[in-house]
């Protein structure tokens, strides 16, 4: 399957139908891609398909072919984490770590598709995220942050 893989393109030999998320880790390396539930309801697997937010354990590979996919580590890296990973650190927004990278992906889609600073929007966009550790609220304002340091840049 030829796809753009965080920014470069990559041809990964595996069978169509296997799933986006087993071909992200086992194939490609990149383990920053949780399964948390494995039916598409806890968002723990989500990445960025053309922009916008999917369910990676949903996605037989065949259907990313043509197209771009991110994943967290085209966030940052430990060393030089994005803007928004960093005010997820700062808000409290992370915990056990398991949901991060797909509500990192999410919260990522909705600042750059001009989501508004509106604490119900933001949850209501981030639904498909579940966490059990932080109680949602310290997400919600590394998000609500995002969106108005955004708007102050451009």
């Amino acid at each position: 399957m030829k796809f753009v893989l965080n920014g470069t393109p990559v041809d990964v030999a595996a069978p169509p139908l296997k799933r986006l998320l087993d071909v992200l880790r086992e194939e490609c390396g990149l383990t920053g891609t949780k399964e948390g539930c494995g039916e598409g309801e806890c968002g723990a697997c989500t990445v960025l398909l053309d922009g916008a937010p999917v369910n990676s354990c949903l996605i037989p590979v065949c259907q990313v072919e043509g197209h771009d996919v991110r994943t967290i580590e085209s966030m940052g890296s430990p060393g030089a984490l994005s803007p928004l990973q960093e005010l997820f650190l700062e808000t409290g927004g992370t915990q056990c770590g398991m949901c991060t990278p797909g509500m990192v992906l999410t919260a990522h889609a909705y600042v750059e598709s001009g989501g508004q600073a509106d604490p119900d929007a933001i949850r209501s966009y981030l639904a498909g995220n579940l966490c059990r550790c932080t109680g949602y609220q310290h997400i919600v304002d590394a998000v609500l942050r995002a969106v108005k340091a955004r708007r102050k840049k451009g």
